[in-house]
């Protein structure tokens, strides 16, 4: 490594020591924080990202940019030195536009946003966060207004979760997507009588749930001595480095699979974070850029696996031993077509497979028309409504079923939305090389046996970090671009064998 490169590399380590300090004070307060910390710790997570985006995008940075790109002659493009300076200029080249003032102000907002949100969650009363949300959104236009490069205001917003991605792609997949499960779940709804779901509901006690959470989280490659697991209002997983791994999960002691699949979800995320190569840790490589891929791994292990019937061969032992019959001592046959059993509900993080992808268009649309100003903030919660009723055909009844069932708005993650969707088709696509790769996976899933399955992820996915965008990813491990295709495929596979039917 030459001098130019390793002078680099310790800038980029101190600012993700940086990172991590602000990674740590919004994991406490999502977890720990008492409410009156709100308003100091907004200050404090400011000042981190003034200090770090000064030093970000400041001439000594670019200066040693320069000289170590300079020292790239005759280096291999895919070389960890290679793509660490050529991802780090492309994020440079982004955060230099945006103002100290702005990053630090976005940063304070996202935080007292965020408590803003709690409160009006629990009071369902979208009127407390609406100041919040027009503040939240003012910010959102004046970042987007740093950039005169993008398509489209949201292409600006879009590219901070899934670099290099834009709008109008995403318009293509998703438009192709709701063809394909608007059919799908009326052909579905069709048969609803023809899975009984009712053993999912009861009276499941926290205490119980933890335990089965546990268990399953381990048998995933939740580590105790490098990992945490904590309650939250709307979950979430942080990674502070392959050795602090932090997620988090919420209970329903009436509805069995909130806590649990939740937090299978969020595992996934955490083995992504835990899997990044040792070299790439303290570097902009060692935190991924794409949240799709993110995503396409916290879906995958919530539902190809969670949901799958090879695993729910594993859950439903557990489930009667913990419950005492509170499940209906489920076999798992019954166990497996309940817990994907497709029903229009409310809450996104609960929906099933395939109803989830149209929650996911409904916020996409709603983002774009905020950020556009086609759409102002008092009219959001009407607007919402109108839409579940015409995706989903339901009635929203209050604000916390429907608006106000997310944070992502009130910390500013507009954007972040079509990364749910784009994940699952990326799932779809990992689903069937890991098949193939591993002809016998489903036989150890049955088993308890993860490990396969986790270790191929590492290899073909996790170890890489930033190294790679999700399309050369996806060039490298299926050899094609981002597609529908394939996660339909499994989701009517699924679906046909829940319900006994042809579709």
């Amino acid at each position: 490594m030459t001098e130019h490169l390793k002078q680099l590399r310790e800038r980029l380590a101190q600012l993700e020591d940086l990172r991590n300090a602000a990674g740590v004070l919004g994991w406490d307060q999502n977890t720990m924080m008492p409410p009156r910390g709100a308003p100091a710790r907004a200050e404090s997570l400011a000042t981190l990202e003034r200090i770090s985006h000064d030093m970000f995008v400041s001439g000594e940075t670019e200066g040693l940019l320069d000289a170590a790109a300079a020292d790239l002659d005759g280096v291999a493009p895919d070389s960890d030195e290679a793509r660490l300076v050529h991802v780090t200029r492309r994020r440079f080249e982004k955060a230099r536009r945006v103002p100290s003032d702005l990053a630090a102000e976005i940063a304070r907002a996202a935080s007292i946003g965020q408590e803003a949100w709690v409160q009006a969650r629990a009071d369902s009363d979208f009127g407390v966060f609406a100041p919040y949300l027009k503040h939240n959104l003012e910010l959102a236009r004046r970042y987007v207004d740093c950039f005169d490069d993008f398509d489209c205001a949201y292409d600006a917003l879009l590219d901070d979760f899934e670099p290099g991605m834009k709008t109008r792609e995403v318009e293509r997949l998703f438009s192709e997507l709701r063809g394909e499960l608007v059919p799908l779940i009326g052909s579905v709804l069709e048969h609803r009588d023809a899975v009984d779901a009712s053993s999912l509901h009861g009276s499941f006690g926290v205490d119980r749930q933890r335990l089965l959470v546990d268990e399953v989280v381990r048998l995933m490659g939740f580590d105790h001595s490098g990992w945490r697991l904590d309650d939250t209002v709307h979950p979430f997983a942080t990674g502070l480095g392959s050795g602090d791994v932090r997620i988090t999960t919420r209970w329903d002691e009436t509805y069995l699979p909130s806590g649990l699949y939740s937090a299978m979800h969020e595992c996934g995320h955490g083995l992504y974070e835990a899997g990044v190569a040792d070299s790439l840790q303290r570097t902009p490589l060692g935190n991924v850029d794409s949240l799709s891929l993110h995503e396409s791994q916290s879906r995958m292990w919530e539902n190809m696996v969670g949901r799958g019937r090879p695993f729910c061969g594993v859950l439903a032992p557990r489930i009667g031993r913990l419950f005492d019959g509170a499940a209906g001592e489920p076999d798992a046959e019954a166990l497996y077509r309940a817990v994907n059993r497709v029903e229009p509900s409310f809450i996104r993080v609960e929906a099933d497979e395939a109803t989830y992808g149209l929650h996911i268009v409904l916020r996409f649309e709603l983002e774009q028309d905020l950020i556009e100003q086609r759409l102002s903030v008092d009219e959001l919660p009407e607007a919402w409504n109108m839409r579940m009723k015409q995706y989903l055909g339901l009635d929203v009844g209050d604000d916390a079923l429907g608006v106000l069932q997310d944070v992502h708005w009130s910390a500013m993650l507009i954007g972040y939305f079509p990364t749910y969707a784009l994940g699952n088709l990326i799932a779809g696509q990992l689903w069937e090389r890991v098949h193939l790769d591993v002809p016998d996976l489903d036989a150890a899933i049955g088993r308890g046996e993860l490990a396969p399955l986790r270790e191929w992820l590492r290899e073909q996915v996790h170890r890489h970090g930033s190294k790679f965008s999700a399309p050369e990813l996806l060039e490298r491990v299926v050899g094609d671009p981002i597609a529908v295709a394939p996660f339909v495929r499994y989701l009517k596979a699924k679906l046909s064998d829940v319900y006994r039917i042809e579709l």
